[in-house]
């Protein structure tokens, strides 16, 4: 999974960004792309329609509903994690909450954490998780839904995860994915790697200066 993800950031680095832009500050746009042909002004133009997160609906910590539109006009991150995990998601959350306290008073952005254990993270379990770590309000939502619909929508942010392996323990990437107000993917970090948050801090500002995220609303 982490070779298919380098792939697609180099191919995204080469013919992803918008042509014309003439700047080094434009992230690039992972995941697949297909040609448009659109007519504008009476000439036909090819434009580039690029894949984006799909509708979804998933209930919070506060058992409020949260659907695609609920991040209508927000860049926001996104992980996939379960409350038990004794490796990867304390030190990844650990991690997210220097995004988070970064961003917490910015209402156009968001942090969405899907449990891969709905069995177990039911709502409450999920409120009292936030409210260990000190989250509170609603820049960090953790997402509780079915085991299909969340397995499904991590295919959609490029992450891989399993129920459970032999030993019966669950497998996740452990990846923060930086998607925009168009609901395209613009990064993938390491959660575990505090230089990685860094940067994804780094690119949430930087894609919040790009004209078509200042434009949506």
């Amino acid at each position: 999974m982490k070779n298919i993800i380098c792939a697609l950031i180099v191919i995204a680095f080469y013919s992803a960004c918008k042509p014309g832009s003439g700047t080094t500050n434009t992230l690039p746009i992972l995941g697949n792309r297909e040609p448009v042909i659109k007519t504008v002004d009476g000439k036909q133009v090819t434009d580039t329609v690029y894949s984006t997160i799909p509708t979804f609906k998933f209930v919070n910590q506060y058992a409020d509903t949260i659907t695609n539109k609920s991040l209508d006009g927000k860049i926001y991150v996104a992980d996939f994690f379960f409350t038990t995990c004794p490796s990867i998601c304390p030190v990844m959350h650990r991690n997210m909450l220097n995004v988070y306290k970064e961003f917490k008073a910015d209402d156009n952005f968001r942090i969405i954490s899907h449990t891969i254990d709905p069995k177990y993270d039911t709502v409450p379990v999920l409120k009292k998780y936030a409210d260990k770590m000190g989250i509170s309000g609603n820049t960090w939502w953790l997402l509780h839904g079915t085991k299909e619909e969340t397995y499904q929508i991590a295919k959609n942010y490029l992450v891989s995860v399993q129920e459970k392996n032999p030993q019966g323990e669950y497998i996740h990437d452990g990846y923060f994915i930086l998607v925009d107000k168009q609901k395209r993917l613009r990064g993938t970090y390491d959660g575990t790697d505090p230089a990685q948050v860094t940067k994804l801090i780094a690119d949430i500002k930087t894609l919040k200066t790009e004209p078509d995220q200042v434009a949506a609303k």
